[in-house]
């Protein structure tokens, strides 16, 4: 599959993702957003009847009192009437209803069947009319009574203050039934304040409300400015209990994230894959080129011994001997680094570990790669003062270890400069100590901690016949991790580079 098609459909699978997960985001907000709105709804009706429910109390007190005072003085009770019906009708068949009127209420009395006399239905109807004058003036009586008592109530509850004609005990009852005839059954606090903001009551177990929602409530809406109060009420756990309502959608974004981070991880290693497979191809073909070099010298050298018009001096023998052992060790150099990537697609090295003295191997690897110095009218220097250089390593691996740091010294030279590598080697706190540091190009400091990573290669602007795969260093961090060693660089730009090993000695 093409790279662009690759990223085609990431673009569109994952903007996919994005959308999916911000719709369901914007869901829950508005499910939120209208969840609040149905409680603050609900709320404001319950403090709105509970208010109107504190004024009917207090007139109904008020009026109660009253009429218990009136009712003391002016009795009349409605047996007497009654008895004298029933005597004067006799045998008659008395239904009473009540019926309202503009002018108040009327008694009909309906008389069942019998015998009357005319005489008697005139008596029947004169007793059916002083009993209707007789209850309309009781009921307006009452009436004046009623209206009485209203216009002394406003008297009087405009000279009480807030305090003393409210019941803070009812008023929570109150509240408390309202907000449960509304399906709210949730911790509130509540205060009362008067209409200029003066508290005059707070419930014993109030918490400030901080940034809490706080819906308020006019208690004597039809009162004077002044007389007014209101009722301040906020819910500690309404967060909890509007999220409550939502909380089976977060399963579902949860999974979705979980999709899309499945989806990036898939994507990473698609391009992954295909940039390995692109690695193994291009070294595969520059591993054909390079083979095929030092096989046609060796072929050629072992041509010439074997052909007898060549003439075979000492020499002659030393000069084909020489080629054929340059040429053995550049193709062993490109078996090694077939190694390498072997390696790394296993994601671990076998090592055949043994004692090895490391100021030995270290100059034999230096008398190899020399050639390879003067190549570039470079030399290496080295400084092998190391008193206890016995480690306990595999040696091919180890030997692969230095041959890459100096071939990275002779890849990043400067062109203008002669090579100059010094190797160094030294004990330290029980440790064997290794530098490589060379004169060449050196590496800026934001590149110098990613020059570890596997294919990662440090930019080198114009200079574009340094090849490499950009594996080399960190094959050289794996083994030495894998030898319980540590491996650090220092280097300057325009100055150099600096790679310092440190092993634990054979004896640790």
């Amino acid at each position: 599959m093409k790279k662009s098609t690759i990223w085609i459909l990431g673009i569109i699978m994952g903007l996919s993702f994005v959308s999916l997960l911000y719709l369901q985001v914007s869901y829950i907000e508005e499910m939120i957003k209208m969840r609040r709105e149905q409680f603050d709804e609900s709320v404001k009706r319950s403090l709105s009847s509970a208010a109107n429910s504190l004024e009917l109390t207090e007139a109904a007190t008020y009026l109660q009192k009253t009429l218990d005072k009136g009712q003391a003085s002016n009795k009349q009770p409605m047996a007497g009437l009654n008895a004298h019906a029933t005597d004067s009708l006799g045998m008659v068949q008395v239904h009473q209803q009540m019926i309202q009127t503009g002018n108040g209420f009327l008694m009909r009395i309906r008389i069942g069947s019998g015998l009357f006399g005319d005489s008697e239905r005139k008596s029947l109807t004169e007793a059916s009319s002083s009993m209707s004058k007789e209850f309309y003036g009781r009921y307006k009586h009452k009436r004046d009574l009623v209206n009485d008592v209203a216009l002394k109530l406003l008297y009087r509850t405009s000279e009480k203050s807030l305090e003393d004609r409210i019941n803070f005990k009812t008023l929570d009852e109150c509240i408390k039934t309202e907000l449960a005839n509304n399906g709210i059954d949730i911790p509130y606090h509540f205060t009362v304040q008067t209409n200029d903001g003066r508290e005059v009551y707070r419930c014993p177990d109030y918490e400030e409300a901080g940034s809490e929602h706080t819906i308020p409530q006019v208690l004597f809406q039809n009162d004077p400015p002044a007389k007014r109060g209101w009722v301040q009420i906020h819910f500690p756990t309404l967060d909890d209990y509007i999220y409550s309502s939502v909380k089976f959608m977060i399963p579902s974004l949860i999974f979705t994230f979980v999709l899309l981070v499945t989806f990036i991880f898939t994507l990473y290693q698609i391009f992954r894959q295909k940039k390995l497979t692109e690695i193994k191809n291009d070294f595969i073909n520059n591993m054909t080129h390079e083979f095929k070099t030092p096989i046609s010298t060796i072929s050629l050298a072992a041509q010439m011994l074997k052909d007898p018009a060549v003439g075979k001096s000492p020499q002659m023998f030393q000069h084909i001997s020489g080629v054929i052992n340059d040429e053995t060790k550049r193709l062993r150099f490109q078996v090694e680094k077939v190694l390498q990537m072997s390696m790394f697609e296993r994601q671990k090295a076998t090592l055949k570990m043994k004692e090895v003295n490391a100021n030995e191997l270290i100059e034999g690897v230096i008398h190899t790669f020399a050639l390879k110095v003067e190549k570039y009218n470079g030399r290496i220097t080295s400084d092998l003062s190391a008193l206890d250089p016995m480690i306990f390593v595999d040696e091919m691996h180890f030997t692969n270890v230095i041959f890459n740091l100096m071939d990275n010294a002779v890849k990043y030279k400067k062109p203008e400069e002669e090579l100059l590598l010094t190797v160094r080697t030294w004990n330290e706190n029980n440790k064997l100590c290794i530098s490589i540091e060379d004169n060449g190009i050196g590496i800026k400091k934001e590149n110098l901690k990613k020059i570890f990573e596997k294919f990662y290669r440090v930019h080198t602007g114009n200079l574009h016949d340094v090849k490499g795969f950009g594996l080399g260093l960190a094959y050289v961090k794996k083994i030495i991790q894998d030898h319980k060693g540590t491996i650090r660089a220092e280097s300057e730009l325009g100055v150099g580079t600096k790679f310092i090993i440190a092993l634990p000695l054979l004896k640790n």
